[in-house]
């Protein structure tokens, strides 16, 4: 069985210790690819440290978090963008809107998703949309700017049927489905009897959101089978079928890199 990691933070401080092994773990089952969104300014070289050791497993992406804007946002955006102009990356992300922690630089994290979303248009280039307590302020930063030229994935997806419903009304974006459809308390398993599996992408979003029966603990790449596992019984299909489904929407999502591979 071979999937796809499409988001995961491996390069953070959480693996220093053991990243060799988790990379191991990853591949002994079956996960061929781990794509790794950026968040700010420090995490770019850790990063870019792990492509170099796992060149075409580890695969960088490049883009500004929401949570990581506050009042130098202008600055952040400008290293952001001489990184993107030094080589080429499969996308920009992590991007998006964030207003579960505070409110207070909600116009800031606006500027910067839609500036963020305009290069991508220009690069051609798939976004990885970050969505906390922002759906509404989202989809409205969005429509402002025009989907057309745009394709992504609508990151650590748990909102309504409503709301899938409305995201997947943009052609080729995607619904990242997470250990969060493990949990007990998610009522992710029922809104996704109504969402196409030929739309939703694999992704761990490792060290956080920690599938079950693991809850509390780290989250490692290994762990999506656990993933694709919930999903088959949601779907009533087989594993297999999840695996190769989900794995063919995300080399679809990240085209380029598999187009050069």
């Amino acid at each position: 069985m071979n999937i796809i990691d499409t988001h995961s933070h491996i390069y953070q401080e959480d693996y220093l210790e053991d990243i060799d092994h988790v990379i191991t773990s990853a591949r002994e089952h079956g996960v061929t690819h781990i794509f790794m969104p950026n968040v700010d300014l420090d995490s770019i070289q850790p990063m870019l440290d792990l492509e170099s050791k796992y060149p075409g497993y580890c695969i960088p992406l490049m883009g500004l978090h929401p949570t990581s804007v506050d009042n130098s946002y202008q600055d952040q955006l400008s290293r952001i963008k001489e990184e993107l102009s030094k080589r080429k990356y499969c996308g920009i992300g992590e991007i998006g809107m964030d207003l579960y922690w505070s409110k207070e630089y909600a116009d800031k994290q606006k500027i910067v998703f839609q500036t963020q979303l305009e290069w991508a248009k220009d690069m051609h280039l798939p976004v990885v949309i970050h969505v906390r307590n922002s759906h509404r302020e989202t989809m409205d930063a969005l429509n402002e700017i025009g989907t057309d030229g745009l394709t992504g994935v609508f990151h650590s997806f748990c909102g309504t049927e409503d709301e899938a419903k409305e995201i997947l009304g943009f052609e080729n974006f995607y619904l990242g489905i997470n250990g969060i459809v493990t949990f007990k308390n998610s009522d992710l398993k029922e809104v996704l009897k109504s969402i196409p599996l030929e739309r939703i992408v694999l992704e761990t979003d490792a060290p956080y959101l920690t599938p079950a029966p693991h809850r509390g603990k780290r989250n490692h790449p290994s762990y999506l089978k656990l993933i694709v596992t919930k999903l088959a019984e949601i779907y009533d299909r087989d594993v297999s079928e999840v695996a190769n489904i989900t794995t063919q929407n995300a080399k679809h999502l990240y085209s380029t890199v598999f187009h050069t591979m």
